[in-house]
């Protein structure tokens, strides 16, 4: 069972899905306004931006039966700030309207600034890095070749 404070990672099927459980069975998070068409879902999992609200609702209606877990990942590198201040300030963002992009303010950067003071998004950062080592596996031998046939083309013509 969730502790106050406690972040809960919720497995969507393209990405996760990212609350901060305050107690008594209900989270705090970043959910897309029902009516601003740019998603249809009750959960943010697509690489859309658009406006988003801020609620609280019971944990089991967020997960909708999806497979969730608690998860306060930065816990070893970072102190989370006091319980008490985490749901005070969960608690004022109720209701605000933000914001939503899934590389600059998501879901998980939205819990974590509440737990820890600071955004990150590890799920972003993967795939980034996911992307950039794939170009660099995928395109940099091709890279490489074009290198090589420009040092051969320019040897050649100094040659002759």
């Amino acid at each position: 069972m969730p502790d106050p404070g406690d972040l809960i990672q919720i497995f969507g099927p393209l990405f996760e899905h990212w609350a901060l459980y305050v107690g008594d069975g209900y989270v705090v998070h970043l959910s897309p306004l029902e009516d601003s068409g740019w998603l249809s879902s009750s959960r943010l999992t697509s690489g859309s931006a658009g406006w988003a609200v801020v609620k609280k609702q019971r944990l089991c209606d967020v997960v909708r039966g999806d497979r969730y877990r608690v998860n306060n990942k930065d816990d070893r590198r970072r102190s989370p700030r006091p319980v008490g201040e985490i749901l005070a300030e969960a608690e004022a963002e109720v209701g605000k309207k933000l914001w939503y992009s899934l590389l600059f303010q998501n879901c998980e950067h939205f819990v974590t600034k509440l737990r820890y003071g600071r955004r990150v998004s590890h799920q972003v950062r993967d795939a980034v890095t996911s992307v950039a080592l794939t170009l660099l596996i995928f395109v940099s031998p091709y890279l490489f070749l074009a290198a090589a046939a420009a040092r051969v083309s320019y040897v050649l013509q100094r040659e002759s």
